[in-house]
């Protein structure tokens, strides 16, 4: 199937379409047959072929574009709206109406355009099925089912693995080879998500709906509507496609949609498994349509940002994405299907042709099992059984697997149940193989699994009387199955509809709530195999209609009852109002049988936004997070952690809940378990679909006997006050401690430990894969130390097809009905079989030898995925270690009794299976195995080596600091500020004042030199205020291990200083506890470990104490709270400096500043010059220095009144006395350089700024000297295409020491505005280009300085300076182009850009800018962006540009395919570059390395053969980031110009 991502073009449509009229909803359609091409069927009257919209495509080759003009080759972009999730298809389809008919009341202004809605909604929308639903006659033309699956590609899989796929109907847009038209129009390549489907070498006549190869040709076309299946949830999307030189109007598009919409929502697929299994079966056992062999596949691709446009050959195509099973009507008479209609021509039943009866009833049992959706077959051996096993070995459309070991067979086919929710069917002979399915059948009745039993048996004649495997099967598994029958030995004297109608009823049994396992005892008497008797075809009166058709003998219909809301003032009313009246809610969240029930219950806890505890069976407590940053949806608050914190007393005694609502019956934890009951009496809401009392602690007080669609969508539709923010802050607070506890003490632990394989597993998972769990110690360790993770995903693909999502849930099964360990292995195969994911088996070591026949059916890989089994293998029993036995049993009894330890070679039993092993013994050896199992296209088991005795002790060491962690969080108070649920302080402002010390010996952590005699600790202390007035101080002192100076921490101490304004800080130190990272990225948007050590030691220092500060403690209180009460009174200062006269003897003035420090003044200014002599006036700085020490700063302040040589004489006497500086030593300004060169002492401007006019810039040019503050460097910023120069103020701070830093806003941006445009001007007004720009900045920087300058430009604004480092070097210094181009040669690609470019400034006028930027944004080159915390803020300060006719013509005009190429130019470069580049920056690295390579080259100064780079550029690669470098990762960028400039200098 292709997924159009290039290019297409409008063209005429011979057919419009009328407007859809409503239409009554109706009747339930007949199954539809796939039609032959040559079938006669006729053509209904209103049916309609939608063609949609022509487009050139799906790509256009390169001569095609050389021929065009300008204006022939017409670029459109599709505009995506992503709809809020929907909790069925049907709601789905209702959003997306509503959202079309919100669109036509204020329809596009332009002539042309693609609109597409997508919504996400539950796994439980089915493609096929859906394909399947729509009717025989239908009204809207083409539709498809195309399968996702690339293994196991087959009609059986279709049934058994409930195959995902593509479901699309009617076409909005279609692509044909380009006609005589000189116009030709492509999709953008930007136009993400969407696909476009369709065949190469073919031809298609839209008139005559008649196709035929055609090397060279094709056709493809994007649905109007399509359902597109993901892991874990569906994807419905609309497209819309109009052209008015096309024929085809808005008006016009939207009526055909509509026809189309109408008909999809009157044929809508049931969300019930059996009739979603039924109906794919009945639709497709009647195809007539054999397998084209002339159209084998569907091409498919999507239309991701950065893919071609042009080829050179068409035909490149057949290398896209392709699927070799699908099935597309094209019409009422033209269809092509594919692997989707093998034995079609066999379908027909009949048995007529059988032996005897036996093989009669044994036909028609398989047969209906088929037609009711059962189609995987657990049989094991047996004589007595072979009628079935062989008429189900024969079938068709079953598949089979055997195992020897019935009870092993049984567990399996209780996993299949489990993974897909359909009944496996298990065939056994009889006698004590049936009764070895007893454990199997006890846990699907606990747990409502689907299963049915067809176990044989001796007639009656042989019953009690010794016959030999004979037993008393009736009733045999008693009360544990939901309906029994024993069928009488086959005969023809009892109408075989008998037989039908007892299959139809025991499988509506097993299916309906509550599920569970069916019995059919099924008696046999000989000859067992097909040999001849006579039978009568009297018995099969009455079926010749089941048997002319593919439907079960009788339909169990379920009217659909009426909605839940509809119940008056009781029922659900009354719980609403207890929901609406809670001010401390919980959320439990217990074991989820499917991903729709995750579904719904995710939708769930978004929108009640009430503090959730997820069972690790829920699906919900391994959840994988899109973005990096989970803590940015303030709608989830998971408490994964209630587990270990109810250790703590104080936390048992604070919690209090008043309203529970309980998803799903079980629970794993007893200790939330005991607190749900101590909690009592409170409002307990239990939802469950089965009706049984699942209440241990009998503490429910309102049943929902209801599934959590219902539930759910009735309190989805209410208004949910917020809880209360004390409750939810300290609970999110309590979670945080623990978790961050934890996770070190797991993390810290050198040996492989049982939790740590809990917590790496949770890691392995992704969205394809699920989990089985075994039980015992297993289960708990995952419950207890599982976690959920980011899994932040660049891919447009992913981001797209799941709109409005932010996480996805990872699938968890146990056989938790009964919790036993027997038969988890065989479970486990089972399930991976049903769900169709890579399942991931943890089970321990007992429960692995339980069950070593399992390793059979492992061994036999039947339409699965690859699974991955870890056995923790303790030689024993481990989870006796953790009962309070183990501390009153003597060891011996308790290994020989209770441990029961073993020897047993695990791998020496996968060995004789064939199974592959990989043992395990570390950390890394268990990542390893990991990743080479799930990359792996076999079966693996892992075998994790263990220790009883460690493993008691190690979860003893963990229940401890998680209680001591637990104990330390203390409640919020009510007068705390909280935002979004967390107590914040709010930082003020922060500042910083540089110190330095004299040693008496060299520091330890800096490298000495030989020759010094005088030894300093120098640094700076920061003070952050938070705007409630507290404060606190940290020190930054560099460290020379770590290659750090005083320039380069003060370079990002300045950039700290803008950045921590108004951030907000937990309060609540725990919350900063261990995640002070995360806190640095997510709230000051820079990776922490691009900070310098000293640099983050001494801002956590600072914001710890600031904290301490505010709640009358100090660092070791708040760090360590049960010490508070033995903390010393604070003595924290403030730093201020103090001005002081120089009147005096030495002595007094010494000794009056010694009583200012002592004060807390931590610096001092001292006014000289004033009387007596420069001498005079050293012995006062001497004595002061002496008197005070070195860690107070010095200042001097000469006011201008020193002659040059009176300045040098004070300078020579003071010069060891570490002054910071000496404020205008001399009269004449024109020795100040003098001076500073003479005495080296740095010198402080002050009334000579004052005394400059005009040009200030002009004035300070001669004051050049490294210890001057006023420089004349002079550095200006240019932004990319919709920044402004407020983009670059953080870097501008950090680097205003190395010159006058100012930022321009580019025209069209910001404040520049572009006069004299009309929206026609947008495209065909000349006289703005690169050149003209770069002509107004040189008059610009002119007038700010007379010297060079030196130039930072992003994208467009690097590809401006790059312009003007090149063409005008007279104005430039330097320039860094960060993330430029210096343009396009190739004339067709030039081509393409300018055409591209012209269509997003049509989008950006038509649409607005904030769709315009939801659309730019989606692009490739931003994957990196999107996953950056400030990202929302950054697009957010993009809306502020208030003209959008002026960016839409900056977009145009200064488009690179408009920019004239400086190739040539950069060979004759002479003006020093520095090009930066983002390292997932792949396209841009790229153009750096060939711009690297050109550079000079005239000059001779090309790179040498030793890859030496020349001299005038130099290429900085920034990590961990991508094309916006200096917005995803700063601080490097920072240095980098910092070092550049100071290079320059």
């Amino acid at each position: 199937m292709l997924l159009l991502t290039a290019p297409l073009s409008f063209l005429h449509s011979t057919r419009s379409l009328p407007h859809a009229k409503p239409s009554p909803s109706p009747s339930p359609p007949r199954p539809l047959p796939f039609l032959h091409p040559n079938s006669r069927h006729l053509r209904r009257p209103n049916s309609k072929v939608v063609r949609g919209v022509r487009f050139d495509g799906p790509v256009i080759e390169t001569s095609q574009v050389t021929d065009a003009g300008d204006g022939d080759l017409v670029i459109e972009t599709c505009l995506t709206r992503n709809l809020t999730p929907a909790l069925t298809l049907q709601q789905g389809l209702e959003r997306i109406k509503e959202a079309v008919e919100e669109l036509k009341l204020n329809p596009p202004s332009t002539s042309t355009g693609i609109l597409r809605f997508q919504v996400a909604v539950p796994p439980c929308a089915k493609a096929l099925s859906w394909f399947c639903c729509q009717p025989e006659q239908s009204a809207v033309y083409p539709l498809f089912f195309i399968s996702k699956e690339a293994e196991n590609l087959s009609y059986k899989s279709l049934y058994v693995n409930e195959t995902r796929g593509v479901f699309g109907i009617g076409a909005s847009i279609y692509f044909t080879p380009s006609n005589c038209s000189s116009i030709k129009r492509i999709i953008s390549n930007e136009s993400a998500s969407v696909i476009a489907y369709g065949f190469m070498d073919i031809n298609y006549d839209l008139e005559s709906s008649c196709m035929k190869h055609e090397a060279g040709s094709y056709y493809f076309f994007v649905p109007q509507i399509e359902l597109h299946e993901h892991e874990g949830s569906s994807m419905l999307a609309a497209t819309i496609g109009w052209s008015e030189s096309s024929l085809c109007t808005f008006e016009e598009a939207v009526s055909s949609y509509e026809l189309t919409l109408n008909q999809v929502i009157c044929h809508i697929c049931s969300r019930t498994k059996k009739f979603h299994t039924m109906s794919v079966i009945s639709t497709l056992r009647k195809l007539n349509l054999p397998a084209d062999r002339i159209v084998s596949k569907v091409h498919m691709n999507m239309l991701l940002a950065g893919g071609k446009n042009i080829l050179a050959d068409i035909m490149a195509l057949k290398q896209a994405p392709s699927s070799s099973q699908f099935c597309v009507r094209f019409s009422p008479t033209t269809a092509v299907a594919n692997k989707m209609l093998d034995h079609a021509s066999k379908m027909c039943f009949s048995v007529q042709d059988c032996g005897n009866i036996n093989t009669v009833w044994a036909s028609l049992i398989i047969e209906e099992c088929s037609r009711l959706g059962l189609m995987y077959f657990c049989v094991a051996p047996g004589s007595r059984s072979s009628p079935l096993a062989v008429a189900a070995s024969t079938h068709p459309l079953i598949t089979c697997i055997v195992c020897y070991d019935e009870r092993s067979l049984a567990f399996h086919a209780v996993g299949y149940g489990r993974g897909s929710g359909k009944p496996a069917v298990v065939i056994t002979s009889s006698g004590t193989a049936v009764s070895n399915l007893f454990p199997a059948v006890v846990e699907a009745s606990q747990d409502f699994v689907p299963l049915l039993l067809l176990t044989a048996d001796r007639p009656t004649e042989l019953q009690d009387t010794g016959a030999n495997q004979a037993i008393n099967q009736v009733n045999h598994f008693g009360s544990f199955v939901r309906f029994f029958f024993s069928l009488p030995a086959p005969t023809d004297q009892i109408s075989a509809r008998m037989v039908l109608t007892t299959l139809d009823s025991a499988v509506h049994w097993a299916t309906s709530s509550p599920c569970g396992p069916a019995h059919i005892n099924c008696a046999f008497r000989e000859p067992l195999e097909n040999s001849p008797r006579k039978w009568m075809l009297s018995c099969l009166k009455g079926l010749n209609l089941w048997m002319s058709n593919s439907e079960p003998f009788t339909k169990y219909i379920q009217v659909q009852q009426a909605h839940v809301s509809n119940d008056g003032c009781g029922g659900m009313s009354e719980i609403l109002n207890l929901i609406k009246e809670s001010n401390k809610g919980l959320l439990l969240i217990g074991a989820i049988h499917s991903e729709d029930e995750m579904w719904a219950a995710f939708l769930l806890a978004k929108h009640l936004q009430w503090p959730v505890t997820a069972d690790i069976l829920s699906g919900l407590r391994l959840r994988k997070f899109l973005t990096s940053f989970p803590e940015v949806d303030n709608d989830l608050l998971f408490i994964d952690h209630l587990d270990h914190a109810l250790l703590s007393d104080s936390v048992r005694n604070e919690i209090n809940i008043d309203v529970i609502i309980q998803i799903g019956s079980r629970i794993t934890s007893k200790r939330i378990a005991k607190m749900l009951e101590d909690c009592s009496p409170c409002s307990y809401i239990m939802v469950d679909k089965h009706p049984f009392r699942h209440d241990p602690s009998h503490i429910v007080t309102h049943r929902v006997h209801n599934n959590i669609f219902e539930f759910a969508d009735y309190v989805l539709k209410a208004e949910i006050p917020h809880l209360s923010k004390e409750w939810t802050t300290y609970l999110q607070m309590l979670n945080a401690t623990v978790e961050s506890e934890l996770s070190f003490q797991i993390c810290a632990q050198h040996s492989l430990t049982e939790p740590q394989v809990a917590y790496l597993i949770s890691e392995a998972l992704s969205a394809e894969s699920a989990l089985f769990i075994g039980n015992s110690m297993a289960i708990r360790d995952a419950d207890m130390y599982g976690r959920g993770w980011s899994q932040c995903t660049s891919s447009t693909a992913v981001t797209n097809s799941k709109p409005n999502l932010t996480c996805q849930m990872i699938r968890v099964a146990g056989n938790r009905g009964a919790s036993g360990i027997d038969g988890l292995l065989s479970t486990a195969v089972g399930f991976a079989v049903g769900c169709n994911k890579r399942v991931v088996c943890i089970i321990g070591d007992v429960s692995f030898l339980h069950d070593t026949n399992g390793l059979a059916i492992v061994n036999q890989r039947t339409l699965r995925k690859p699974m991955t089994i870890i056995v923790i293998n303790n030689h024993g029993g481990a989870i006796f270690s953790l009962l309070p036995l183990a501390d009153r049993v003597e060891p011996r009894i308790l290994d020989q009794y209770f441990y029961t330890s073993h020897n047993v070679s695990i791998r020496e039993l996968c060995a004789a299976h064939g199974v592959m092993h990989l043992h395990t013994k570390t950390r890394l050896d268990l990542e390893d195995a990991l990743l080479e199992s799930q990359h792996g296209g076999i079966d693996c088991v892992i075998e994790v080596e263990s220790c009883i005795d460690t493993n008691a002790s190690f979860h003893s060491t963990l229940r401890k600091f998680a209680c001591q962690a637990a104990d330390q969080v203390i409640t919020p108070s009510s007068q705390d500020p909280i935002v979004d649920g967390i107590s914040l302080c709010r930082v003020q402002r922060m500042e910083y004042s540089l110190y330095r010390m004299s040693l008496c010996a060299p520091h330890t952590m800096v490298s000495a030199d030989g020759g010094a005699t005088s030894f300093y600790r120098e640094g700076f202390i920061l003070t952050l205020y938070f705007e409630d007035g507290s404060f606190g101080f940290g020190e930054v002192a560099p460290l020379d291990i770590c290659k750090e100076n005083l320039l380069d921490v003060e370079e990002q101490l300045r950039f700290l200083i803008h950045m921590m304004k108004g951030a907000d800080i937990s309060c609540c130190p725990p919350l900063l506890r261990g995640s002070f990272s995360s806190w640095i990225q997510s709230n000051l948007g820079i990776l922490p470990c691009t900070l310098f050590p000293s640099v983050r030691c001494g801002l956590e220092m600072a914001i710890l104490n600031a904290i301490a500060t505010r709640q009358g403690s100090d660092l070791l209180g708040i760090l360590n709270p049960q010490k508070a009460g033995d903390t010393s009174e604070l003595a924290s200062t403030v730093q201020i400096c103090a001005l002081v006269d120089s009147n005096g003897t030495p002595a007094q003035v010494a000794e009056s500043i010694a009583t200012l420090v002592e004060e807390g003044f931590t610096a001092v200014k001292i006014k000289v010059a004033r009387c007596g002599s420069p001498l005079q006036d050293a012995a006062v700085i001497q004595e002061v220095r002496n008197k005070v020490g070195y860690h107070i700063k010095i200042r001097a302040d000469a006011n201008r009144k020193w002659t040059y040589e009176e300045a040098i004489q004070f300078g020579s006497l003071v010069k060891d006395c570490d002054l910071q500086y000496i404020e205008e030593p001399v009269r004449c300004e024109e020795d100040i350089i003098k001076f500073c060169k003479e005495s080296g002492l740095p010198v402080a401007l002050d009334e000579t700024i004052d005394s400059i006019g005009e040009h200030p810039l002009i004035k300070l040019s001669k004051y050049t000297h490294s210890g001057i503050v006023a420089v004349d460097n002079v550095l200006v910023f240019l932004h990319g295409f919709l920044g402004t120069g407020e983009d670059w103020i953080a870097i501008m701070k950090a680097l205003s020491g190395c010159g006058r830093c100012i930022s321009i806003d580019l025209p069209g941006h910001g404040g520049t505005k572009i006069q004299n445009h009309a929206l026609k001007d947008v495209l065909q007004a000349s006289g703005l280009s690169v050149e003209d720009v770069a002509d107004i900045l040189g008059k610009v920087i002119a007038r700010i300085t007379p010297r060079k300058v030196t130039l930072v430009g992003y994208s467009m604004g690097a590809r401006i300076a790059l312009y003007m480092a090149l063409r005008l070097p007279e104005k430039v210094k330097g320039a860094i182009i960060i993330s430029g181009s210096p343009g396009l040669t190739d004339e067709v690609a030039r081509k393409i850009r300018r055409a591209d470019d012209d269509s997003r400034a049509r989008f950006l006028v038509a649409y607005g800018l904030k769709l315009f930027l939801d659309t730019w944004y989606t692009g490739e080159l931003w994957n990196s962006l999107r996953e950056h915390p400030h990202f929302h803020q950054i697009v957010a300060d993009r809306l502020h540009h208030g003209d959008v006719q002026s960016l839409a013509k900056v977009l145009s005009s200064l488009s690179v395919g408009r920019q004239v190429p400086l190739w040539e130019d950069l060979k004759h470069c002479r003006t020093p570059l520095l090009l930066i580049v983002g390292e997932k920056d792949k396209k841009f690295k790229k153009i750096a390395q060939d711009m690297s390579l050109v550079i000079g080259s005239a000059n001779g100064k090309l790179t040498g053969d030793d890859g030496v780079p020349n001299d005038l550029c130099e290429i900085v690669e920034i990590s961990d980031c991508g094309h916006a470098a200096h917005l995803e990762n700063p601080l490097p960028v920072v240095r980098a110009l910092r070092r550049f400039v100071t290079k320059l200098n």
